[in-house]
């Protein structure tokens, strides 16, 4: 099975309000895919369906040729042994230090002795260049370090697929490059397929393989990062060169300032 992940005709709302309608995504293994769009696309909804946070008013998702239920906490627990995830901002538990954040998924998912634990979170801890920061807590490291602990913590158990959720955002210039460049490297040295949501384009198609656009919950174009730097849609080239002007509109909809302005003198 080529794909990883596979999304097929994927519908969600919340109430009578439309997030994603029609999703047709596939995640191939051992590649880095973006999933980009502006605030609000639905980006994040689905890193929470694929990992069974919430439920599909239609449509399925299969990771690792297995069908994802959100009511079936048994199952669930099983298939998340297979992910990580890197939450927005990191997530770290502030009561812990580096190395109990870092050793908390293998005592979760794993009866593996003591000893071994501390040798895997040495080694996550030394892959993000923290190791000697294992007994700091989240406090009194940067926010640049924060984010590549939980970066560790999300490759504790090798997954199969990892998810990040705007692993970029907050951070400056050089922690931006290195978050990046961890991401790609982590990808291939563990064959995993990863998931990346992001509002940053330079970073983001440095490392992406492949590039799906979201806009009012469904795609709007896909391709490589080099077709999406090309692209003649609308939509993708005022996202990708930050142009004011484009299908996302600066105002928001409404009566006109003329009509607003004529009111008042009528009045």
């Amino acid at each position: 099975m080529p794909n990883l992940v596979e999304i097929r005709d994927l519908h969600f709302a919340y109430g009578a309000r439309a997030i994603l309608s029609g999703l047709e995504m596939d995640f191939p293994r051992g590649k880095v895919v973006a999933v980009m769009g502006g605030s609000g696309s639905g980006k994040t909804t689905i890193l929470r369906l694929i990992g069974g946070q919430i439920r599909a008013q239609r449509g399925t998702v299969v990771v690792d040729g297995e069908q994802v239920d959100a009511g079936n906490s048994k199952a669930m627990y099983g298939l998340r042994r297979k992910m990580g995830m890197l939450f927005q901002h990191g997530a770290l538990f502030t009561d812990l230090t580096v190395f109990e954040n870092v050793a908390f998924p293998l005592r979760e998912h794993t009866d593996l002795p003591e000893a071994l634990i501390r040798d895997l979170v040495l080694l996550k801890l030394h892959a993000v260049g923290l190791r000697n920061a294992a007994q700091l807590k989240p406090a009194e490291i940067s926010g640049g370090m924060a984010r590549r602990v939980a970066l560790a913590r999300a490759v504790a158990l090798d997954p199969q697929l990892i998810m990040y959720d705007e692993p970029f955002a907050g951070l400056d210039p050089i922690s931006m490059g290195v978050a990046a460049n961890l991401i790609r490297r982590l990808n291939d040295a563990l064959g995993s397929t990863s998931i990346v949501v992001s509002h940053d384009v330079h970073e983001t198609f440095l490392i992406a393989d492949y590039v799906y656009f979201l806009s009012q919950g469904r795609i709007v174009a896909h391709g490589t990062p080099q077709q999406m730097r090309e692209s003649d849609d609308p939509y993708v080239k005022q996202f990708v060169h930050a142009e004011a002007d484009g299908p996302v509109p600066f105002h928001y909809p409404g009566r006109s300032l003329a009509d607003d302005l004529l009111q008042e003198r009528r009045q």
